[in-house]
């Protein structure tokens, strides 16, 4: 099964690098296997230290700009005691990762963690449809370099209902904020679109 959250992991100079990710896990959450792109922070932040944290988190708001690379002001963080690992101060669980095997042969690499530590900061908030859409439109704005544009704005038009039914004001300003990047994408010249984040 793949769960979807926010991968912790420390850059070379301290800071605190939050980007979305999907591993693969175990039905115990004891095993994750990470699919990162070599040229994303968290590949090199991940081979350098061996460790990192994955957080379950239903602020989609705080997933929605760390797919896109634009969180301003960073989230509130919290360094784990005797490891170079943060955790998000907001997050519902999080799970001390260090990893087992890396295999960067490829350009998609393929890093296998096990959990070493792992606490309950707060409850989940519960399944939600616009949530769900929120987290689909995150993962399409960072594929568009990928996708034909009129298959991402079929998908975002399908997504929009969801949230117009079933949102909160966080879910109703993450999408907006979705659309609003993926349409500042379209907008600029081919040459100068970005590739997306990782």
């Amino acid at each position: 099964m793949i769960l979807e959250g926010l991968m912790t992991t420390t850059n070379l100079d301290g800071t605190v690098n939050v980007s979305p990710m999907g591993p693969l896990v175990d039905g115990v959450l004891s095993v994750f296997t990470l699919r990162p792109f070599q040229t994303s922070t968290t590949y090199r932040n991940l081979k350098r230290t061996g460790v990192g944290v994955f957080h379950v988190t239903d602020d989609v708001e705080l997933l929605a700009h760390a797919a896109v690379g634009h969180l301003s002001p960073p989230p509130n963080v919290r360094q784990l005691p005797g490891a170079e690992a943060h955790v998000l101060v907001d997050a519902c669980r999080w799970f001390l990762l260090r990893v087992d095997e890396l295999d960067d042969q490829s350009e998609r690499t393929t890093i296998v963690c096990r959990a070493v530590k792992n606490g309950e900061q707060r409850p989940f908030f519960g399944l939600n449809r616009a949530k769900h859409a929120v987290v689909e439109a995150a993962i399409l704005a960072t594929r568009l370099h990928l996708l034909p544009r009129e298959d991402v704005e079929k998908q975002l038009a399908a997504l929009r209902p969801l949230v117009e039914k079933t949102a909160g004001d966080a879910e109703r300003r993450a999408f907006a904020f979705l659309l609003g990047y993926v349409a500042e994408h379209y907008a600029r010249p081919v040459a100068g679109r970005e590739a997306g984040h990782e």
